[in-house]
């Protein structure tokens, strides 16, 4: 794998040595985690998980972790329960076969959904989480786009936070398309819609979305800023139904805009929503591999893009103990 310069402290005499290093694939992320293996060049540590038919899940290590560095990549994408489970399960035994430390490498963190408590009598979701993760053994956490950036204050433990818009960009980049304009499709996501368009060297146009119920349908209300007769580039952290981008894309047919593309982080798309983003407005859809596709076939206008050596430079800049920031080429802000 080809390093970027590392800045940062490098290990001193005084610092414990940090082991081999150990990287451990869950069941959730095969495919990528393959990848990251390739990026490092180092073979997966063999391990599994298997599955009894009332749900229970047992997991094993197949060889000696003792005093290791280990990284353990489970997303909690669909099923989410069951893949949570796995993780937590995986830190223990990483934690119990004596491994120096455990570093749950969790691609997609579904519940970063639940962030707050805006209704009376919900959980905050994702600090719950937090704990668990915390409390299984976990000595720190890599994550990608998580739905908010405080989430990482919901841990008393270190959480390296990535961005896979640096890799979507440089890709869409390579498109050369020209009156592009980033689109936010609602308020809450501007920040980062904008750090797309500083990235891309374009201008940005905000959507005024809202959703009314837990139907996972939104309602694109307004949109500010001028989309005539330019191609437009709707970002998100992640679409699950596909309506927020199908409708956002909608409204800026109406509103004059040439071609429509959209990128997420996470694809975490139930079933039957590939046939109708196929069917949408949109000319091309971006998401990385974070989720590995479950339902449906993708369609010829949705493209996978690969996160894997992002987090397989983030994993050698934690095990080297340099710095994961250098990464991001414009600064780890929003």
């Amino acid at each position: 794998m080809q390093h970027r310069p590392n800045h940062g402290p490098r290990p001193h005499a005084f610092q414990p040595p940090q082991g081999e290093l150990a990287l451990l694939a869950g069941s959730a992320n095969k495919l990528l985690a393959q990848r990251i293996a390739d990026e490092l060049g180092v073979r997966l540590t063999p391990c599994e998980a298997h599955y009894f038919s009332e749900g229970n899940v047992f997991v094993r290590i197949l060889e000696n972790v003792r005093g290791r560095d280990c990284f353990i990549i489970q997303g909690t994408h669909h099923p989410v329960n069951d893949n949570f489970m796995e993780l937590m399960f995986w830190v223990d035994a990483l934690k119990r076969a004596s491994a120096q430390q455990v570093t749950a490498v969790v691609p997609f963190f579904s519940y970063a959904k639940g962030d707050k408590k805006d209704e009376p009598r919900v959980s905050i979701r994702a600090r719950v989480c937090a704990d668990a993760i915390e409390a299984a053994g976990a000595d720190r956490c890599l994550m990608m786009d998580l739905h908010t950036p405080q989430i990482q204050g919901f841990f008393h433990i270190p959480v390296d936070h990535l961005y896979a818009r640096y890799v979507v960009c440089d890709h869409i980049r390579t498109l050369n398309i020209p009156d592009l304009v980033v689109c936010s499709p609602d308020i809450g996501f501007a920040k980062n819609a904008s750090a797309y368009a500083n990235y891309l060297g374009v201008p940005v146009v905000i959507g005024n979305k809202v959703r009314r119920d837990h139907t996972e349908q939104a309602h694109v209300l307004e949109l500010i800023g001028d989309v005539r007769n330019k191609n437009v580039l709707i970002v998100d952290d992640f679409t699950i139904s596909g309506g927020t981008l199908i409708a956002m894309a909608d409204v800026l047919k109406e509103r004059g805009a040439n071609d429509i593309y959209a990128a997420v982080s996470h694809g975490a798309l139930s079933k039957g929503v590939a046939p109708r983003i196929a069917a949408s407005q949109i000319k091309q859809l971006f998401i990385t591999d974070t989720i590995e596709p479950q339902n449906d076939p993708l369609p010829h206008n949705i493209s996978v893009v690969s996160v894997a050596r992002l987090f397989a430079e983030a994993i050698q800049s934690i095990h080297d103990r340099t710095s994961v920031s250098q990464l991001f080429p414009d600064g780890p802000e929003c």
